[in-house]
């Protein structure tokens, strides 16, 4: 080589930020630079003149080999996989090299070439490796937040569509057209206006260009035809999303209300036809308003058993719901609890829909069933009298009403009488009414299940599943969901240590509840470990949830927030609070108290934030805690912490030195006697005496 050669070659080899090397046919390592040793963690004296399988890892070597193999047998450049190398033992990171991240694992991204000489033979491979892992696990976040975020809208029942600036079409909606039965091109061309009406197109394309034009939130609602030719009621909200004050797209949500919509009209439509009787009017108001407190779809069954059997004197009653299949009909419950009938056992299990019962004929024809003595349900149904009465031989009459939601049928309620009974006109529209009211309840119900399900999946995969072990700090934590309601909210808390070895402790809640509060919590949560692992202190990681909460957050969220930084070692910290409720201090030697900081706004609201300095003490106890463990219907923030501060100084000394029965002790005590209405969140830090 000419001197201009020999100078390329040797800075390639010294200053090259990416590992190289060279392989001859027997896989043997020629020559390799101290980028690459440092990359794969062995000595550059050990990696020349062996193959890889002498020095490295067995799966690292089987790869690297594997990949040699094919460059040299099918004589072409292979860059496809990435190359792991496993994290070193502690004692190895000195050999390898003194940094950091000497014993992490690190990913590197390879490029393998075939070698040729002069005369163009093969004389090996050459390898450059670049280390591409904090490319990597940021792409891995990256897909994880979009995995989040496509879980939470398919969820929840709306459709997402995006617009241009302009509020032409840019993106594909397929859930949209899967509705609307648009194809590709069609969308593309007229957007989701093509679908819209023609009696509310002028209106919803004049408020459309208003608001595009002046960047306004788009809100309205319109009918929309399906793919089976059907119009569909539709609630939409579109907000445009700015970059600095330029609008780069706007995005919509569609809902739809069909149900709602089918809903009030039948309710209106009814409440006309019974004007006349004030009776069944009332008994329907009472049972829509029973409907409205009933939030699970057994509750649902009790209100409509009971108020059936108070309007209509009948003996026995049922709901069934329809499967997945619309094939059978699942009992819910025969019997409101607490009759004489509660004992008896259901007629059966389940019931086919093709079957010829009461129930069955309801669901299928999608009207009421009314049989008035036996002799009229024999000749409707074809069944001799034997078959007819095994179960229940008393019952002489039966009223069998379809529950339909959006015009499909979900189930059926059934009545029956010990005596032949004659349905009036006046009952019988009482009796639809009642069953349009218990079906907008089970389905109400069973979205709020789902819904619940959901949310609760989602906030306790949020949650840290176990606390970390320290050796001169104990921690434990509660967490307790309303049982009210049946439903989550937006209280959490979490502890991780950050680089320096201090403990990060939060605890905080978001106001509302379901998916929604829950995945307010997810994102405050992430913000604050994401701004603590930037810069740690309390003041700042606070600040910086406020600019996040003025940039994306909706203006009526209410949201606080209550964040430490402790050294386990020594208990000295700093703490910062977002109008959260004070911590709880319990010591031995003092009388327990709560902190008289001024505990500031919550998060988003202008303010200065400010952290104080503290000292948890050896023998000392910090509790962290959600407004729920203090205030209810009953009991407003200020007599809570009194009782808070009573209840702590009555726990013996053996429950004060175990966080976890200490946590037990105060939700037990602080919750006794009142309706637990919100959730409650409590984590308790104690120092234990030094042995």
């Amino acid at each position: 080589m000419d001197a201009s050669d020999s100078a390329l070659y040797a800075t390639l080899l010294k200053e090259a930020p990416g590992g190289l090397a060279f392989f001859d046919g027997d896989l043997c390592c020629r020559k390799a630079n101290d980028a690459l040793a440092t990359l794969l963690r062995v000595p550059v004296r050990d990696l020349q003149q062996r193959r890889p399988a002498e020095v490295l890892p067995k799966a690292l070597a089987t790869a690297f080999e594997t990949a040699l193999r094919t460059v040299l047998a099918e004589d072409r450049p292979l860059s496809d996989p990435d190359l792991v190398v496993p994290a070193a033992p502690a004692e190895r990171a000195g050999e390898a090299q003194a940094v950091a991240t000497a014993t992490e694992e690190r990913i590197l991204a390879c490029t393998w070439l075939p070698a040729r000489g002069p005369g163009g033979e093969r004389l090996g491979a050459v390898l450059t490796a670049l280390d591409v892992t904090e490319r990597r696990r940021a792409e891995e976040v990256i897909r994880r937040k979009e995995q989040r975020y496509r879980s939470l809208v398919e969820a929840s029942a709306q459709v997402v569509w995006v617009a241009a600036p302009d509020g032409g079409v840019i993106d594909d909606a397929p859930e949209w057209r899967a509705i609307t039965g648009q194809a590709r091109d069609d969308y593309d061309a007229g957007g989701w206006m093509a679908v819209v009406h023609p009696e509310d197109r002028p209106r919803i394309e004049a408020a459309w260009r208003e608001c595009v034009a002046e960047n306004q939130v788009f809100e309205t609602n319109y009918r929309i035809r399906t793919k089976s030719g059907t119009y569909r009621h539709f609630d939409v909200r579109a907000v445009p999303i700015r970059q600095g004050d330029e609008v780069i797209e706007w995005v919509g949500a569609n809902t739809d209300v069909t149900g709602q919509r089918e809903a009030e009209e039948m309710r209106g439509r009814l409440t006309e036809q019974l004007s006349a009787a004030a009776l069944r009017t009332a008994r329907l108001q009472q049972a829509t308003s029973m409907l409205a407190e009933a939030l699970t779809v057994s509750q649902v069954v009790q209100v409509i058993t009971e108020v059936g059997r108070s309007a209509i004197g009948a003996d026995y009653s049922a709901v069934a719901l329809l499967d997945d299949d619309k094939l059978r009909l699942s009992i819910v419950t025969p019997s409101q609890p607490g009759t004489e009938a509660e004992a008896r056992p259901p007629a059966r299990d389940d019931i086919k829909v093709a079957d010829q019962t009461v129930m069955s004929v309801a669901v299928r024809e999608s009207r009421p069933f009314l049989a008035e003595h036996p002799d009229s349900l024999r000749i409707q149904l074809g069944r001799d009298e034997k078959e007819l009465f095994a179960q229940h031989p008393e019952e002489r009459a039966w009223v069998g009403l379809p529950l339909l939601a959006a015009g499909a049928p979900i189930g059926a309620l059934r009545f029956s009488f010990t005596r032949p009974r004659e349905i009036t006109e006046e009952e019988r529209v009482f009796l639809e009414a009642l069953a349009g009211q218990c079906a907008l309840a089970v389905e109400r119900a069973l979205l709020f299940e789902r819904e619940h399900r959901t949310a609760e999946e989602l906030q306790r995969s949020l949650l840290p599943s176990d606390l970390p072990q320290l050796p001169g700090m104990v921690l434990a934590a509660r967490y307790n969901p309303a049982t009210r309601h049946v439903q989550v909210g937006g209280d959490w808390y979490d502890v991780f240590r950050l680089p320096d070895d201090r403990l990060a402790v939060a605890v905080g809640d978001v106001m509302g509840k379901g998916v929604l509060a829950a995945a307010g919590m997810g994102r405050v949560r992430n913000a604050l470990r994401a701004l603590a692992l930037n810069d740690p202190r309390p003041a700042a990681v606070l600040a910086g949830l406020d600019r996040l909460f003025s940039a994306t957050e909706d203006e009526e969220q209410f949201t606080t927030v209550a964040y430490a930084v402790i050294d386990p070692e020594t208990g000295r910290g700093a703490f910062s609070n977002a109008g959260h409720p004070p911590p709880l201090l319990i010591s031995p030697d003092a009388p327990a108290r709560v902190s008289t900081r001024e505990p500031g706004t919550p998060l988003g609201w202008p303010s200065q934030r400010q952290q104080t300095s503290f000292s948890i003490e050896t023998g000392n106890t910090v509790v962290f805690y959600s407004d729920g463990l203090v205030e209810n219907r009953r009991r407003g923030v200020d007599a809570g912490l009194e009782e808070l501060v009573a209840t702590a100084a009555d726990a013996p000394p053996e429950v004060v030195g175990d966080p976890e029965r200490l946590v037990d002790f105060l939700v037990d005590r602080m919750l006794a006697g009142y309706e637990q209405v919100d959730d409650v969140t409590v984590l308790a830090l104690h120092v234990p005496p030094k042995p």
